[in-house]
């Protein structure tokens, strides 16, 4: 029911985004990207779930700057991540709205210091309340999961600043908007 809704949402935002359709190559983009969210998700269980938190997937995070139809595969690979979150069906429903809401901000940015800066706004305030379930401060909590996240976004923002002049790079992800991106 509620992956039909995310879905749901998902499909009637972007028809709104593109006439066209979704191809093949879209479709595969964005599995991949979902994949990848999850298996760098996995792979730093420790550090990527409760008030301390470092998930080196969110450094994907700033993709949708780039091209809007990576905010698909970015939210499913972090519903299906939160599946394995110890907060279980919170973090896969709020967790995911954090990373749904954080894209959509992300899509319209035109400075990529100020697409970085929003999944650290979502993330701290949204996350922080999935955390006061299990008795953790809420203001607290704002507090050490943005850090991680601007941490992480942090590394994000400088690896795409370093491939900036790197026109293979934004080919291969289909770049189609923010090409002269600047700071």
């Amino acid at each position: 029911m509620k992956i039909t809704v995310l879905c749901t949402v998902l499909f009637f935002y972007n028809s709104g985004m593109e006439k066209k359709k979704f191809d093949v190559t879209t479709i595969t983009f964005n599995a991949l990207v979902a994949a990848t969210y999850v298996v760098l998700t996995y792979a730093s269980t420790p550090i990527a779930f409760g008030a301390i938190q470092f998930r080196i997937a969110e450094i994907m995070m700033l993709l949708p700057f780039f091209n809007k139809k990576y905010a698909i595969g970015l939210t499913l690979g972090c519903l299906i991540a939160n599946l394995m979150s110890p907060f279980m069906v919170l973090d896969i429903i709020f967790g995911t709205l954090a990373t749904l809401v954080s894209c959509i901000g992300v899509m319209f940015c035109k400075q990529l210091w100020m697409a970085a800066l929003i999944p650290v706004i979502c993330n701290a305030f949204i996350v922080a309340g999935v955390l006061t379930t299990i008795g953790e401060p809420y203001w607290m909590s704002v507090l050490t999961v943005g850090a991680g996240e601007l941490a992480v976004l942090t590394v994000g923002y400088i690896i795409f600043m370093l491939l900036r002049k790197n026109t293979f790079f934004f080919k291969s992800i289909k770049t189609n908007q923010n090409l002269d991106f600047k700071c």
